[in-house]
């Protein structure tokens, strides 16, 4: 009875839209190893912050891929991606130069024609993460958690002159080791930490470094090779760890699938609890990876079409299903034989027609 009630409910329509959630659908698949600092970056937006006296709200966070080396750039939510693109060259490009990749959510500034088309004449590629699935972007949210920490530490009662201690933050970040590399973005760009209050103090020097360039050059290179291999095997492991409660599942371009109207991504007419949970069956139009999906979505949704497997299910037709609810091989016309059920000794019930008397008939 269990496996006939799922299977009826996986092709019910009403259960499907009304029902629906997330699902642990999706395998972790990290980004690639970058092979040296500063060549893939990942950017991301912290928002709602208290306006300060320079009009700024937000901070635009980059964050480089091997090294960990973040810069926090105070900005308004306003901006638009004219201006955030000015803002980057500003005070990224003068220091590291253009990136190879750029990794970024689907914001709107993100995925604008202008956005798109600066960063493809200047030969760097964009990737997107699914909307509200970061899995390829964990490490810059990871990085607004922490700059979240650091300044309610900094700022105090101060909370309207937030932007004046972001430079403390920055420092105070990359000096600090990380626990995919084992060592501090600083380290591993520039082959050494920075100097602070306590390293000025008079005491005897433990660590001493080489004025030979050759020597330094080597050291360097040495740092990189130990951060790649540090980075890739921290992968492995939270690889394995993520995937032991995760499923593999894999959709073909033309599947049926429903989606899962989440109140993030579907904030019109989400506010009710009434409202249903899900929408469909859609097309899937293209697959971008084992995780992400794009979707023939209506157009009033005004949503990207860019869906994570974790939203999707797969749309069973009860066409397919050999049995069918409707009927049951115990009525009339069914055969118990071929339900492979033993249909035991026939019993002849009586004929009560005869012994029940008609309304027409009148006593003699």
């Amino acid at each position: 009875m269990s496996s006939d009630v799922t299977r009826i409910v996986d092709r019910c329509h009403t259960c499907h839209i009304a029902k629906k959630q997330h699902t642990n659908a999706g395998l972790y698949t990290p980004l690639p190893v970058p092979d040296g600092p500063w060549e893939d970056v990942s950017l991301d937006f912290v928002v709602g912050l208290p306006k300060t006296q320079r009009q700024k709200d937000s901070v635009m966070v980059v964050v480089n891929r091997f090294s960990k080396m973040a810069h926090f750039i105070p900005c308004a939510k306003t901006y638009d991606a004219r201006q955030i693109a000015n803002l980057y060259f500003q005070e990224i490009v003068r220091l590291h130069g253009i990136p190879k990749t750029l990794t970024s959510d689907r914001d709107v500034k993100f995925i604008g024609h202008f956005w798109r088309t600066l960063w493809k004449k200047l030969g760097s590629r964009l990737n997107f993460s699914s909307a509200h699935h970061p899995q390829s972007d964990g490490q810059t949210e990871v990085t607004n958690r922490s700059l979240g920490n650091l300044l309610r530490c900094l700022v105090g009662n101060n909370q309207k002159q937030w932007d004046l201690v972001l430079p403390q933050a920055e420092f105070a970040y990359n000096r600090s080791s990380h626990r995919s590399t084992g060592m501090s973005p600083f380290l591993i760009v520039y082959g050494r930490n920075p100097f602070t209050p306590l390293d000025l103090a008079p005491l005897p020097a433990i660590e001493h470094y080489s004025a030979d360039g050759e020597a330094r050059a080597n050291q360097i290179k040495l740092i990189h090779e130990q951060v790649r291999d540090k980075i890739t095997n921290n992968n492995i492991v939270y690889q394995r760890r993520a995937n032991c409660k995760r499923k593999k599942v894999v959709f073909k371009e033309g599947d049926l699938v429903w989606i899962h109207l989440s109140k993030e991504r579907f904030p019109g007419g989400r506010a009710s609890k009434l409202q249903p949970r899900a929408d469909g069956p859609f097309k899937v139009l293209e697959r971008i990876n084992d995780n992400a999906y794009k979707i023939d979505l209506p157009g009033h949704y005004n949503v990207s079409a860019t869906f994570n497997v974790a939203d999707l299910s797969p749309f069973l037709p009860s066409l397919d299903d050999p049995f069918d609810s409707r009927t049951s091989p115990f009525e009339d016309g069914g055969d118990d034989a071929a339900s492979g059920s033993d249909p035991g000794p026939s019993v002849r019930l009586p004929d009560m027609s005869a012994q029940v008397p008609s309304p027409d008939d009148k006593p003699g």
